[in-house]
């Protein structure tokens, strides 16, 4: 039986070669499962598609005209997955420190852009399967191969760091690659609460509060400006 699958992750090119960016969209269009919702030459108007649309992977150019592409990376919250390509070699360290998916050499041959691609949808599928709420006590995180179970009870507050979270716990701190968004979505809201675009914090856990500042376990963590009304004190 043949199930018709809707097209599963968003993606943007981020490319001031017009040619280039030809070519890449062509290849994305050649997988079903790949959705094209932008196409752009620089990173003013790469920003401005990422705040409209879900995107699951950015196609970065490095040579953009005014930010570069590493510059723009950097300022990023939460950046999707990226795959860069660019026509110079010698910017591949720097990339693999930004944690670059992969890195695609100018002219891009459609095998290598398929093996590219390979990587990136592992990566999603991993981080798909990272949450499985089996019951409201406790959650499961994968790490690598690993199934790691968190007892919502030892949790005291969760702090996000780029693309990566601390779990600090009763006995020690977590560290996973994902979004603090997607923990919190899996999180009971009558037992966690985000104070912070970086801090989710258990409400049982609070030792001090004020309008500024919340203390768990000895750290005083700041209450960001958007989330004062959500956070009753």
């Amino acid at each position: 039986m043949i199930h018709s699958d809707p097209k599963k992750y968003n993606c943007i090119i981020v490319e001031d070669e017009p040619i280039a960016a030809d070519i890449l969209e062509h290849f994305i269009s050649r997988d079903q499962e790949l959705n094209l919702v932008g196409k752009c030459a620089d990173a003013v108007y790469a920003s401005s598609l990422l705040s409209i649309h879900k995107v699951d992977l950015m196609f970065l150019d490095l040579h953009l005209p005014v930010v570069k592409g590493f510059d723009f990376l950097r300022k990023i919250n939460n950046p999707p997955i990226v795959i860069v390509t660019t026509a110079y070699h010698q910017y591949a360290v720097e990339g693999y420190e930004l944690d670059i998916a992969d890195y695609l050499m100018k002219p891009i041959p459609y095998d290598r852009f398929v093996t590219a691609i390979g990587k990136f949808k592992h990566l999603m599928e991993a981080e798909n399967a990272l949450l499985e709420i089996a019951e409201r006590d406790y959650i499961f995180i994968s790490s690598g191969k690993k199934q790691i179970k968190i007892i919502l009870q030892d949790i005291f507050y969760i702090e996000s760091l780029r693309e990566y979270i601390h779990i600090h716990t009763k006995a020690e701190r977590l560290t996973f690659k994902m979004p603090i968004s997607k923990i919190e979505e899996s999180l009971p809201p009558d037992q966690f609460t985000r104070i912070h675009k970086s801090y989710i914090i258990s409400r049982s856990k609070i030792e001090m509060k004020s309008a500024n500042i919340i203390q768990v376990n000895g750290k005083k963590l700041p209450v960001g400006r958007t989330y004062k009304q959500s956070f009753e004190l």
